[in-house]
């Protein structure tokens, strides 16, 4: 009979144990995932991780990373499904700035200026 009750106790606090291990190793549900970045809109940075410029609802503004001070702003019109066009003034020089990009993937931006400069900016996550 102590036998039995010794295997019954070691039964249920195994179980018990069991449950315990159970609740700690299970976390929550996982999270929602984000949705898939549409077209340009989001946050670029360029090559050199100097500007980062933010695309939203047509507009962009681009800031320096390390003091934050706006260097240009405007609009953007896609053109096309990976096509964009990109206007707006130079905040720094005081000048119209033109660029047409190509979206070669969802985070690679590939640009050329109204002067045939080509730069590279990459999807900031």
């Amino acid at each position: 009979m102590i036998i039995a009750r010794k295997i019954l106790s070691m039964s249920v606090a195994g179980a018990i144990a069991a449950m315990l291990a159970a609740c700690a190793t299970s976390g929550p549900d996982q999270p929602p995932m984000a949705a898939a970045p549409k077209g340009v809109e989001g946050s670029w940075i360029d090559a050199k991780g100097t500007g980062l410029s933010t695309f939203t609802g047509g507009t962009f503004t681009t800031v320096a990373t390390d003091t934050g001070q706006k260097l240009a702003d405007g609009s953007y019109t896609m053109t096309g499904a990976t096509s964009v066009q990109i206007n707006g003034t130079s905040l720094i020089r005081q000048t119209a700035v033109s660029f047409n990009c190509l979206m070669v993937s969802t985070s690679q931006l590939n640009c050329t200026s109204s002067s045939g400069q080509n730069f590279v900016l990459t999807r900031r996550v």
